[in-house]
């Protein structure tokens, strides 16, 4: 039990009726969670209002309601705060529950379209071979040092974050690495951490479903390097076009990297297969596991940010050369008549587009490239026709299927996907409703030294069809099919 008053800290209060002198249980803002004396945080969501849902969490037993429109009828014996935003109040409130546990470790938070990810779990890989207590909180998974959470959003909510950030602090955790999204931004779930140093990948089209325009989505990642602190470092990728914008009012001390243009943390590809890359960072040379330009980028992030965090260049350099690709990051696997498949979990049409650069600058053009790609249903629809076209110019045969089509008809996901084929390259593509199929086709096809690329999915193990999530491994499906073919 903790008193009320003492986590309304830093809230900004509009009115309050009843007593914070009372003791809270605990915070909750699913009215289906409440318990005996909580607190509940009527949050307005993009589904529901969580005011629909006040007199149902007293009725459970909360005697404390967060609100920022106070309800027509006052309960007796409750406690109602007015605030000006509850996702605000709940981020503070979060934050004072579990005794401000981002102040307690090396928190770095990683934004932007593509590479956060790979930049915060290769951070996590990094430091624990360093020898370091990490955390890591990512799209793929949440780890409190060695313990492994699942993961279900890039950002979790406030109560979430402090939660694992408490329980890594319980660890003995020095550092934590962690992807911020923009509608993590936006809703306010990193408001009151303290971070450490804030890393900005790179910006292209994406989550226009969710921001009405580009220049807002632009301005909510800007808005995490603008509350930095000034002990906090701010490092930024200057070769895109949106790199010194996200850092030109941060009070942080502020640090770049590039490929082509000056910079703090400079590198150069020297070579790059299908085995690695080899990298001159900042005048030293460095044979890494990790293949493609996009790569380049986010190992110099995370150069970079091991350093200002304080480890020797020259063992950071080491330790580069030791990490292993993510999960559904450019995860290939050769099969026993050298047909290479690589699953990705390229989304947009910037990373679609990396991918397949990064492909085409390594093959030999004596085979086959076949790319398989889908768009999500409920989201951007205005990426598809643009995903189709990058596919279709930059591969030999291209395979539209179904994504996650959530609650749309995959076959309208598809169609308005072929809007975007060019008229040269219709004959080279081919549409399959069904995801397994198509990767079973793109086997067929396929003869020996010949290229696929399973777009979109990465690391999902599901697919999401009507609310409906089925088991679906995209680099578990094509090893099964690629195995029937040798037999």
């Amino acid at each position: 039990m903790i008193v009320l008053k003492d986590i309304l800290y830093k809230v900004a209060i509009e009115a309050v009726k009843g007593s914070t002198e009372i003791a809270v249980n605990k915070i909750e803002f699913d009215s289906r969670k409440i318990q005996e004396n909580d607190a509940f945080v009527a949050i307005r969501g993009t589904v529901s209002n969580g005011h629909d849902f006040i007199e149902k969490a007293i009725n459970l037993g909360a005697t404390t309601i967060i609100c920022d429109t106070l309800p027509q009828i006052i309960a007796t014996g409750i406690t109602y705060v007015q605030v000006k935003d509850t996702n605000s109040a709940l981020a503070f409130m979060a934050n004072n529950y579990y005794d401000n546990p981002s102040s307690k470790l090396r928190l770095v938070g990683i934004t932007g379209t593509n590479g956060k990810t790979t930049i915060a779990s290769l951070l996590y890989q990094l430091f624990q071979k360093a020898g370091y207590k990490v955390g890591l909180l990512s799209t793929v998974k949440i780890m409190v040092n060695d313990v492994e959470y699942k993961a279900t959003h890039t950002t979790p909510d406030s109560l979430t974050i402090n939660y694992y950030l408490n329980e890594m602090v319980a660890m003995g955790c020095e550092y934590c690495f962690m992807e911020v999204s923009s509608h993590g931004i936006h809703q306010k779930r990193t408001e009151g951490l303290h971070f450490e140093g804030g890393v900005f990948t790179n910006l292209s089209h994406d989550h226009l479903d969710y921001h009405p325009t580009f220049a807002e989505y632009r301005d909510v990642k800007k808005s995490f390097f603008d509350h930095l602190p000034k002990t906090a470092f701010a490092l930024t990728n200057v070769d895109d076009k949106n790199g010194a914008v996200m850092i030109q009012n941060t009070v942080a001390r502020k640090l770049t990297y590039a490929l082509k243009s000056y910079a703090d943390y400079r590198a150069q590809i020297l070579e790059n297969q299908l085995s690695g890359l080899l990298l001159k960072i900042n005048d030293n040379e460095v044979w890494v596991k990790l293949i493609g330009t996009f790569n380049a980028y986010n190992l110099l992030a995370i150069y970079g940010t091991a350093v200002q965090l304080g480890l020797d260049n020259i063992e950071v350099l080491r330790l580069l050369s030791e990490l292993e690709s993510v999960s559904g990051r450019f995860q290939f696997i050769v099969s026993k008549d050298k047909i290479t498949a690589i699953v990705d979990y390229a989304h947009t049409p910037d990373a679609l587009e990396n991918v397949l650069k990064t492909i085409n600058d390594i093959r030999t053009k004596n085979e086959q490239l076949i790319t398989i790609v889908g768009c999500g249903g409920d989201r951007d629809k205005t990426k598809r026709p643009i995903m189709a076209n990058i596919a279709t110019e930059m591969s030999d045969k291209v395979i539209i299927t179904s994504d996650n089509p959530r609650t749309e008809n995959p076959a309208t996901i598809i169609t308005e996907m072929e809007a975007g084929v060019a008229p040269q390259n219709f004959k080279k593509s081919l549409s399959i409703e069904d995801r397994k199929q198509a990767i079973k086709t793109a086997c067929q096809l396929a003869n020996a030294n010949d290229i696929i690329l399973i777009a979109g999915k990465g690391h999902e193990t599901y697919q999401e069809i009507n609310g409906v999530r089925y088991d679906f491994d995209d680099m578990k499906i094509v090893k099964e099919f690629l195995e029937q073919l040798n037999k």
